[in-house]
């Protein structure tokens, strides 16, 4: 242990520089970098691009995957819905391998998303980034914790006719998330741990992927037709576009990007290119074979229906519990990391007395407090929408073409600049409908179930 905290000590001694976070502030000209950019907590330029793809892959088929049948093609249907899934992952690639490209601004690397803004467009739009990013993570760390509940919760009804309160389960799951979080706490430490993620991945995905084409060969009366009002459906459908949005990407890029060994850009979308090929085949694919099997009627949560064995419903909700702990990780560690560099010292490693203390109080607080809401709003489907609609449309698609115009648009092409000012002003208005859609569930939620309902 000793050790490992030498070596973070060197690392992080490696970086020295002063940050906003902070609440440091340099004047000099000169000095840019150290306000925007490289002092953290945590290691960068550690990782190979085959480490951060798997870790990429196996984080975006996490449980999540379980419920985007009835989240992403229910609202669509065949037609529509496979239109969206195949527009929306090709957009949001290019979403993402453009923002992988703006890594380096004037010679200037940019290790945080909120700093690559706040260099590019001042303070305004650093806070702004900033409120954005830790949104969409503490809402879909939220998101995780429920769907881990409810896996557990499935477990407990397979062996009793009384299940404990949905509660229980995710007191139970944010504890378990706080532990690794507390024990593996930066993103390069996941490494030890992505093999043991995509072998789990696999168990689950092709369990459920057997027991649903099992179950879609039987069922025969299959119903694909949209249901509701017009109204209904129109804004479920904007709900599943955003539900789509999130199963492709994180809205963090850069900060999964400084851990990444140079040349951190082509290495970023090798990495990319191994999510939107390997990655989305597997996670479209067990979505579409829900909605199929169970067409209009596919539940929530996808092992809610599945047939059977008893034995293989258990493996599943087991494998997808435990694979949560790892892939939630990723999309949880930019506030780990903006708190341990606030809060902890930087000169001594990771594992010292003082910063495993102060850690400790840090991943107690930002779990407890997630674990509680968690618990007083357990409505699975407005985690995704809800995140997916007014944070990741700006940070994927809106944020990164600004940047390109800012930096870029005296020397682009006409047809260039055309393109981007088209991605700002589509996406802007896709996020404000989206947004609206997912309030609109949101209210409808409140209206059915109450606080700390055990659903």
């Amino acid at each position: 242990m000793e050790g490992r905290g030498n070596h973070d000590a060197v690392e992080m001694k490696r970086v020295e520089a002063l940050s906003i976070e902070r609440g440091e502030v340099l004047k000099s000209p000169q000095k840019l970098e150290d306000e925007y950019g490289t002092t953290t907590a945590h290691a960068v330029d550690q990782d190979s691009w085959e480490q951060v793809g798997l870790m990429l892959v196996t984080s975006f088929n996490c449980a999540y995957v379980l419920s985007f049948s009835n989240l992403m093609l229910v609202p669509l249907g065949w037609a529509w819905g496979l239109a969206c899934l195949v527009v929306i992952g090709v957009y949001a690639f290019y979403g993402n391998w453009l923002l992988a490209g703006l890594h380096f601004v004037d010679g200037q690397r940019f290790i945080r998303y909120r700093d690559l803004m706040g260099y590019v467009f001042g303070r305004k739009m650093y806070y702004l980034t900033w409120f954005l990013q830790f949104m969409t993570l503490l809402l879909g760390n939220m998101g995780f914790i429920l769907l881990g509940g409810k896996a557990l919760k499935e477990i407990n009804s397979e062996f009793s006719d009384s299940p404990m309160r949905l509660q229980l389960f995710i007191a139970a799951t944010g504890l378990v998330y706080f532990i690794f979080a507390y024990f593996v706490p930066t993103m390069s430490d996941m490494r030890n741990y992505l093999a043991t993620s995509a072998i789990l991945t696999v168990i689950y995905d092709v369990a459920i992927l057997v027991i649903v084409i099992k179950d879609g060969k039987s069922n025969k009366t299959k119903d694909y037709r949209i249901h509701g009002s017009q109204a209904d459906k129109v804004f479920n459908a904007f709900g599943a576009v955003a539900a789509i949005l999130v199963c492709n990407t994180s809205g963090l890029l850069p900060e999964i990007q400084s851990t990444l060994r140079k040349p951190a850009v082509a290495n970023m979308r090798k990495a990319l290119t191994m999510q939107f090929t390997v990655g989305l085949a597997i996670y479209y694919g067990v979505s579409i074979a829900g909605y199929w099997a169970y067409g209009a009627s596919v539940s929530e949560y996808l092992p809610n229906q599945l047939s059977g064995p008893k034995w293989a419903i258990v493996l599943i909700n087991s494998t997808a519990f435990l694979q949560s702990i790892v892939s939630q990780h990723m999309f949880c560690v930019p506030i780990h990391e903006a708190l341990d560099t606030r809060y902890q010292r930087l000169e001594e490693g990771m594992f010292s007395k003082y910063n495993l203390f102060r850690r400790f109080c840090c991943r107690v607080f930002l779990f407890g407090f997630n674990s509680f809401v968690t618990a007083l709003f357990p409505f699975m489907g407005d985690f995704v929408n809800l995140f997916g609609s007014f944070t990741l449309f700006p940070l994927t698609f809106v944020f990164p073409s600004m940047v390109f115009i800012k930096i870029r648009g005296k020397i682009a092409r006409r047809e260039q600049k055309i393109w981007h000012w088209m991605n700002i002003i589509l996406s802007s208005l896709l996020s404000i409908v989206t947004t609206a859609a997912a309030v609109r569930l949101i209210i409808n939620n409140v209206k059915i179930y109450h606080f700390f309902a055990d659903t």
